[in-house]
């Protein structure tokens, strides 16, 4: 592939979350103009939101801290201020290209704790490994313990024949797609192999960990965390208080997959909250307000403490190499 085509791929990379984010931001506001959400910012309690946000945070020094637990098989190991900023630096990364957070992350290890990049990084991928488990946990519980519900909803929202139709050749294309992969010489299909096989060995590499029960706590922990602060700031909206707590928890998985595909989950967000609750029947206003409300204060914290975080990564270093002189 030559130079010129390497760089317009990306560019691309880089343009289009963006146009995507502006167009569907721009969609969902042609239906539900600015002026009818800003009156719920305003009535809004703020003590609920506060609440969310202690939960965010506690899930991202949870995470700091879990960091270690990955990195000393590997004979190394993080201090807490850097391993706090490096996770702040990294989310505050993915809202400019997506992903990119997790190689400054990697790179923050690598510069100021002499952790080699590649041991770094792998341990990142083995957390988002970890991360899609949590996940897809979320997704079976909530449709085990609401099965009828959910599954009434898809019969009257959608077709149950188009459904099942979909569902059958997303199979066929993924037997089709693994056959190919399995007999192909080509690279991507090496690479997907590789990629694959990494991940089998970052979610295995856990069970050579010393402090397993301690990973898997703090794993757990995150996540909890994750679904408490997004449960909890939905009380901020008077008109979201009685909604039924499944609803939350598709609108949590639906927004959840917009942070891990697109730049912070800029406008994609809020639409995502509004999709999922408008299923539910709940009104639209204040569905869509409450995604503008817990993405903005979650992305404001971030922000805050991101750009501190760039601004103190250095200078902490500087004075621990000073004293340890």
């Amino acid at each position: 592939m030559s130079d010129n085509k390497k760089s317009f791929l990306k560019k691309i990379k880089l343009i289009l979350p963006i146009v995507l984010a502006v167009f569907f931001g721009w969609l969902t506001f042609s239906k539900l103009p600015i002026s009818e959400i800003i009156p719920y910012f305003k009535s809004a309690n703020y003590w609920w939101i506060a609440l969310g946000l202690v939960f965010g945070i506690l899930s991202h020094l949870s995470r700091a801290y879990r960091w270690n637990y990955l990195l000393k098989p590997m004979g190394y190991s993080i201090k807490a201020p850097n391993s706090i900023m490096a996770i702040f630096i990294a989310y505050l990364a993915n809202y400019g290209v997506p992903r990119s957070g997790e190689v400054l992350r990697a790179a923050v290890a690598t510069n100021y704790e002499n952790i080699p990049f590649e041991k770094s990084f792998g341990t990142i991928v083995t957390e988002r490994i970890f991360d899609l488990i949590m996940m897809l946990i979320i997704c079976v519980i909530t449709l085990f313990f609401q099965f009828d519900f959910i599954y009434n909803l898809l019969i009257e929202k959608f077709n149950p024949i188009k459904l099942i139709g979909i569902f059958l050749i997303l199979c066929l294309l993924f037997i089709f797609f693994v056959f190919y992969v399995k007999k192909s010489k080509s690279k991507i299909a090496n690479k997907i192999k590789d990629f694959t096989i990494g991940l089998l060995e970052g979610i295995t590499s856990v069970s050579k960990m010393k402090h397993k029960g301690a990973f898997i706590f703090h794993t757990i922990f995150i996540w909890l965390m994750y679904v408490l602060m997004f449960y909890i700031t939905s009380f901020a909206i008077s008109e979201l208080q009685g909604a039924p707590f499944p609803s939350m928890i598709v609108a949590f998985i639906a927004a959840s997959f917009t942070i891990a595909t697109t730049n912070g989950g800029v406008f994609f967000y809020p639409a995502a909250v509004l999709s999922a609750l408008t299923l539910f029947g709940l009104a639209e206003e204040p569905s869509y307000a409450f995604g503008w409300i817990i993405w903005s204060s979650q992305t404001l914290i971030i922000i805050v403490i991101g750009v501190l975080s760039f601004i103190f990564l250095p200078i902490y270093n500087k004075i621990k190499i000073k004293v340890s002189k």
